[in-house]
């Protein structure tokens, strides 16, 4: 009898002192741990770029298309629930980088920061290069945290217009540890489809169960503009000042926030559009920076925020005033949001008349492929 409550004890010990990993927990029931229950669901995507001499087309289509991808994403359901969404982000091929490491860098491990993503898109420059699929593909595999949940959509779209076959790291190899990860890898032939299969950028797919896509990268991005575009981007403006930064990155953040808006503009009123859509979503998260966002986190705590965290203006409020502060951000967030979303509603219909118009290369090619692995999983689409 001692032995036995001596092993329920160790038990129990052990299951208070785990930490639940993407945000599991573990049941105990009589003594024994079942299998952790996922509280949320994730689609993790990594993008993988050539960034080459002959890629700027490419990077120029990822920086134009961004937003309509995640708002794509934005309508998933997996189980009835919203599912969160990180992006990773890679270059290689680019002769700038370390020849020692494969000519590959991670700019970006799996993050919810989608200002982050954009910043870095913006950044890319071409150079060069030598492009090894395989062993980028293997970085990626190695380096970023995919989590155990079954559930999730986890997949890597890699771009590029160079032999699949170069590196020292066989793509099969690669394709191998995908799939012992419950990764699917999706290729993406920068010019004739032909072509890509005789590159084996067609094997380096279907190895994994992916979808082989080929674009032409140097198309230009087609924006459709909607009479609902203006009221949309006013709407941006309000919701921009419901944010509160706090903490030593605060400022810089909301910097980098407007300097994003700037840059989706410079495409397009509808590409700014887009990004409006998408900072009204649920996938658009700043629990880093912003109050509003950082108190809905479960593990937010007042007594943890220091004054000089604070912007000048909420430095001396209280704790009681900077609640009813907060709160009163967080109604005027919500109602510009929902009213976001209504306008959004009008204007994918509207754009879903115009489809005809609009058939953008790197878009086009992974919603297809998202969609299409998604529905294997259960999720829907609305």
């Amino acid at each position: 009898m001692k032995t036995i409550k001596i092993t329920l004890l160790l038990l129990c010990m052990t299951f208070l002192s785990c930490k639940a990993e993407n945000k599991k927990e573990a049941i105990a029931f009589n003594g024994t741990i079942q299998t952790p229950i996922a509280k949320e669901h994730y689609i993790k995507v990594a993008l993988l770029l050539d960034t080459s001499n002959s890629m700027d087309g490419l990077i120029d289509q990822a920086k134009a298309q961004l937003w309509e991808i995640v708002n794509e994403l934005s309508y998933a359901k997996c189980k009835n629930e919203r599912p969160n969404l990180e992006i990773a982000l890679y270059e290689y091929g680019n002769d700038n980088l370390d020849a020692k490491e494969g000519y590959l860098r991670k700019i970006l491990p799996f993050t919810e920061d989608l200002d982050d993503i954009s910043k870095e898109l913006f950044s890319l420059t071409t150079n060069g290069g030598s492009e090894y699929c395989g062993t980028v593909i293997n970085s990626s595999l190695k380096q970023l945290d995919w989590g155990n949940d079954n559930d999730d959509l986890k997949m890597i779209f890699i771009a590029g217009n160079e032999p699949f076959t170069q590196g020292t790291i066989n793509y099969k190899d690669a394709a191998f540890n995908a799939k012992e990860k419950g990764v699917v890898v999706n290729t993406i032939f920068c010019g004739d489809y032909k072509h890509g299969i005789d590159s084996y950028w067609k094997d380096g797919a279907q190895l994994t169960y992916g979808d082989y896509m080929a674009i032409n990268h140097n198309q230009q991005t087609v924006h459709i503009s909607s009479p609902y575009d203006d009221l949309i981007l006013q709407l941006n403006i309000k919701l921009n000042n419901t944010y509160i930064p706090y903490g030593r990155i605060g400022k810089n953040k909301m910097e980098i926030q407007a300097e994003q808006d700037a840059n989706a503009g410079d495409y397009s009123k509808a590409n700014a559009v887009s990004r409006t859509i998408t900072k009204g979503s649920h996938l658009y998260k700043n629990s880093s920076w912003d109050l509003v966002d950082a108190e809905a986190e479960e593990d937010f705590d007042y007594s943890k925020l220091k004054k000089e965290d604070l912007p000048e203006e909420l430095k001396e409020k209280s704790t009681s005033q900077l609640k009813v502060y907060i709160a009163k951000n967080r109604k005027e967030r919500e109602d510009i949001q929902a009213e976001i979303a209504r306008l959004n509603k009008k204007r994918r219909a509207y754009l879903a008349s115009k489809k005809g118009e609009k058939d953008n290369g790197l878009e086009s090619a992974m919603i297809k492929a998202l969609k299409k692995q998604a529905e294997k999983k259960n999720y829907s689409w609305n």
